[in-house]
C-alpha cells in the first residue's frame, strides 16, 4: 500500500474557497477525495484516473475541482462556494490496482490519508 500525507484544510466562512493536497509515496491508478461528516457515512467527492478522467457526486461538480500531477504522485481538491454543509472530515484515497473507471465505493481504496477537518460557518 502506498502512504499518503494530506495538506490544507481549516475553517472558512460560507461561500469561501479551500485546497487540499495530498502526495502519495508511490504509484496510484486512481485517487479520490471522500469525506465522512459526524455521524455518517463516508462519502466520495470526486475521483480522477491516473489518466486524468474524473468523476463528481452531484452534490459538488459544479463548485470543486480534482486533480492531479502524476509526476508528483499528488491529488488535489478546489473547492470553492462552501456550504456549512460541506463541514466534513475530508480524506484522500488511492488505489493502484487499474480499473476502466474508478470507483466510488471507498471500501475499494486501499489506501488513505489521515484525514483534515473542514469546517464551513454561515
Amino acid at each position: 500500500q502506498v502512504q499518503l500525507v494530506q495538506s490544507g484544510g481549516g475553517s472558512v466562512q460560507a461561500g469561501g474557497s479551500l485546497i487540499l493536497s495530498c502526495v502519495a509515496s508511490g504509484y496510484t491508478a486512481c485517487m479520490g477525495w471522500f469525506r465522512q461528516a459526524s455521524g455518517k457515512e463516508r462519502e466520495r467527492i470526486a475521483t480522477i484516473s491516473r489518466g486524468g478522467s474524473t468523476d463528481y457526486a452531484d452534490g459538488v461538480k459544479d463548485r470543486f475541482t480534482i486533480s492531479r500531477d502524476n509526476a508528483k504522485n499528488a491529488v488535489y481538491l478546489q473547492m470553492s462556494g462552501l456550504k456549512p454543509e460541506d463541514t466534513a472530515m475530508y480524506y484522500c484515497a488511492a488505489r493502484s490496482v487499474w480499473m476502466p473507471n474508478c470507483p466510488s465505493s471507498p471500501s475499494t481504496y486501499g489506501s488513505w490519508g489521515q484525514g483534515t477537518q473542514v469546517t464551513v460557518s454561515s
